[in-house]
C-alpha cells in the first residue's frame, strides 16, 4: 500500500487514523521509512513502520459495499452467545481484537440486543462502546458524514433490525 500525507486510514483498535507524516527513522541500526497517524476519535498519535502497516491490519476506508455488507451484519439474527458473561466477555474480545469490520458489528449487534433484554456487566457496556465508536468512526468516513449522523445512522439500523422503525428516522 502506498502512503500519503493527509491520507484517511482505518488502524484496528482505534478506528479512522490520518497519515500526519512520513519521514525515516533509524531502528535498531536500520533506517526505516516511518508512518505517523493522528487518530481521530482520541488525541493519540502512532508511529509505525511503514512496511509493518499492513502486518497490525492498517487498510483503507470501507467503500458503499462495504457499508452495506456491515448493515447486513447489523440487521442479521443476534448470535448464539454464552450466557456466562465472562465467556461471552472474552468470545466478543477475539472478535474485536481482529480488527474486522464486520466481526465488530457482530459484538455491537449481539451486545446491543443483549443489552435490551439483560443487563450487561461493566466491561461489556465498555466493549460495546468502543465497538460502537470503531464502526461509528468509520461510517462517518464511509458515508462522508459527521460522528454524530453517522451514529443515528447505525442507531437507525439496529432499531430497524429489532423491528422498531418508527424510532428510526435517520
Amino acid at each position: 500500500m502506498k502512503f500519503t500525507v493527509g491520507q484517511t486510514l482505518v488502524y484496528p483498535h482505534h478506528g479512522a487514523v490520518t497519515v500526519t507524516d512520513i519521514s525515516p527513522m533509524t531502528i535498531k541500526g536500520v533506517e526505516r521509512e516511518t508512518l505517523t497517524f493522528r487518530v481521530h476519535a482520541t488525541e493519540l498519535t502512532i508511529k509505525l513502520p511503514a512496511d509493518n502497516a499492513e502486518d497490525v491490519g492498517v487498510r483503507s476506508v470501507i467503500n458503499d459495499d462495504g457499508v452495506q455488507a456491515v448493515f447486513s451484519v447489523l440487521r442479521g439474527p443476534a448470535g448464539l452467545e454464552p450466557d456466562n458473561w465472562s465467556r461471552r466477555f472474552k468470545a466478543n474480545e477475539g472478535k474485536m481484537s481482529t480488527g474486522e469490520l464486520h466481526l465488530i458489528a457482530e459484538v455491537v449487534r449481539d451486545l446491543w440486543s443483549r443489552e435490551r433484554t439483560h443487563p450487561l456487566s461493566t466491561g461489556e457496556k465498555r466493549m460495546l462502546l468502543k465497538a460502537r465508536q470503531l464502526l461509528v468512526s468509520e461510517l462517518a468516513l464511509a458515508r462522508q458524514a459527521t460522528a454524530e449522523e453517522a451514529g443515528e445512522l447505525l442507531d437507525s439500523v439496529l432499531m430497524e433490525a429489532a423491528g422498531e422503525p418508527e424510532l428510526a428516522s435517520s
